[in-house]
């Protein structure tokens, strides 16, 4: 058994508080090592009459779905990403010979004339929501590699002092590059621009039955697709879809469709590879296109050879979140005539619309090359699912999901904290999981048991009853508790380690994490310890 004896016991009372015949089949299957068997289980919604027996029954089969540490054939997931890329490209390539006929209007048949009259109200929307096209753009690093800048601690720094990279077609975007202190910075590290052919292939766990494939975009293609897709984020605000607070507002409309069923949720699967070259050319201004198009990868480097892409762009490249954000809205909304913010939402390829016109919408997507997911895609009955939100008649229903062995305090604190936020605040579920907490409490050293409110984490042991938590007060901080929790202290990279002082200044003004002298990677982490935080 890969668990600790304290975690073994909290899945174990788990399966026996759910008390179900299906949470029966998951204790047995966890007992005996049939992993993949137990991964496999699943809980239709639409086989349920109450949200309670729903819960019970999805809470069984998902807790221990996406644990990629458990024992499993990671190189099928690998060789699966690899399948689902080709099989991506085939559908684009499909839509595309399916859309280039949309281009020549003037020997249109009927049927292709009334469709050019659909796709003329989508671009018009689109159109409407992006306005003017940007001559220059405020490019930004993201926290991921980049074609030349390869490992898990890379820093702004890293990119900064290694050998720029970008497509030919972006060499426009040279010009405004060359302005900035990052090319000051290469010049004076002696580093030399790379022109490279494309992007690069890889894959990323995603749970234990599937992995998820990305690809790495050269340095100052994915510089300026970052800033790109910010300059598309705040015309999708001034248009009503603020991104940033999407996420929430979609869970609390998935919640309310749940009871009263006027809206339909819809996810469709591989959505940003899926998104083809001329479904783009088709909807976006001139302008717009022909500078994504400069800026995209049109290439991809997997199993050792170049493919020249029938897709758009992928996942990886810094304005495929709001390019298809854009595209589902405005195609949603020409075919149900709603208004975007108002009547149609998306979120990626989170889409939320009336329910009258699921049939109309699931079957334009298809004809645009798209996949809906039919088992997370709900037009009527009384659940709904959106943006992480699970909600059966108004109720609360998202199940927990383990993703690690659970054995270090901070998983623990994890694993609690996550097991109480899926009783969500209901006494019987939190009555029938107190056996599986009190297993897990029993592994933590009595020093590690740091309770806290939920407002700062999984950095404390989620309770509401303030008289358990440690907390202090200082008279430095009148009216501010400070309470102990177990924090993560960070990995850090010191500035000598081969920095130059102009990468170092251009990291700072380019977002860099640095503190006290050092450098701050992303999701860097050297160990755990108690810190008192502040909670007003």
């Amino acid at each position: 058994m890969p668990f600790s004896q304290h975690a073994e016991k909290a899945i174990t009372r788990i399966f026996e508080g759910l008390s179900t015949p299906k949470s029966l089949a998951a204790y047995l299957l966890f007992k005996s090592g049939e992993w993949d068997q137990l991964v496999n289980l699943k809980a239709e919604p639409s086989h349920y009459l109450t949200s309670e027996s729903y819960w019970r029954d999805a809470q069984a089969v998902a807790l221990l779905k996406k644990n990629d540490m458990l024992p499993h054939n990671a190189d099928s997931l690998v060789q699966g990403c690899y399948d689902t890329f080709y099989k991506c490209e085939m559908e684009c390539f499909r839509a595309n010979v399916r859309l280039y006929p949309l281009f020549d209007g003037a020997s249109a048949s009927p049927y292709q004339r009334r469709l050019s009259v659909f796709f003329g109200q989508a671009r018009k929307i689109i159109s409407d929501i992006l306005g003017p096209c940007p001559d220059l753009l405020d490019g930004r690093h993201g926290p991921g590699s980049t074609y030349g800048d390869r490992g898990r601690y890379t820093t702004v720094a890293d990119k900064m002092s290694s050998d720029p990279t970008l497509t030919s077609d972006a060499w426009p975007f040279l010009f405004q590059w060359s302005g900035t202190l990052w090319a000051k910075s290469t010049v004076s590290s002696e580093k030399e621009l790379k022109f490279v052919r494309g992007n690069r292939f890889t894959t990323v766990p995603k749970d234990m039955t599937k992995r998820r494939g990305i690809c790495i975009e050269p340095s100052i293609n994915v510089f300026y697709q970052l800033g790109l897709g910010s300059a598309i984020r705040s015309r999708l605000d001034r248009y009503g879809l603020n991104l940033n607070e999407a996420s929430d507002k979609h869970r609390r409309l998935a919640r309310e469709a749940s009871n009263n069923g006027l809206f339909a949720t819809l996810d469709l699967s591989n959505a940003s590879d899926t998104v083809c070259r001329n479904l783009v050319k088709l909807l976006l201004p001139a302008r717009w296109f022909q500078m994504l198009d400069d800026l995209r990868s049109k290439r991809t480097f997997i199993n050792g050879r170049w493919v020249l892409l029938e897709k758009f762009s992928s996942m990886g490249n810094g304005f495929t979140f709001e390019l298809e954000t854009l595209i589902f809205a405005a195609l949603t909304a020409a075919v149900t005539g709603g208004r975007i913010g108002v009547d149609v939402f998306a979120f990626g390829d989170d889409l939320i619309f009336d329910s009258a016109f699921s049939d109309d919408v699931v079957s334009m997507l298809r004809f645009c090359g798209f996949t809906p997911n039919m088992s997370k895609t709900f037009v009527s009955g009384p659940f709904r699912e959106s943006c992480g939100g699970d909600f059966f008649d108004g109720q609360a229903v998202r199940p927990f999901y383990l993703k690690n062995l659970v054995d270090t305090p901070e998983e623990t604190f994890s694993f609690l904290n996550g097991i109480r936020r899926s009783c969500a605040g209901h006494i019987v579920r939190e009555y029938d999981m107190r056996s599986a907490r009190l297993a897990l409490l029993d592994g933590l050293p009595k020093s590690l048991r740091l309770f806290g409110p939920e407002a700062l984490g999984d950095v404390v042991i989620h309770d509401d009853d303030s008289s358990r938590w440690v907390k202090r007060y200082k008279k430095r901080y009148p009216g501010t508790r400070f309470v102990l929790g177990y924090v993560p202290i960070s990995f850090r990279k010191v500035w000598t380690w081969g920095f130059s002082d102009d990468a170092l200044l251009a990291s700072s003004l380019l977002g860099a994490r640095i503190g006290d002298g050092y450098l701050l990677p992303r999701d860097a982490v050297s160990g755990y310890g108690k810190k008192w935080l502040a909670f007003s």
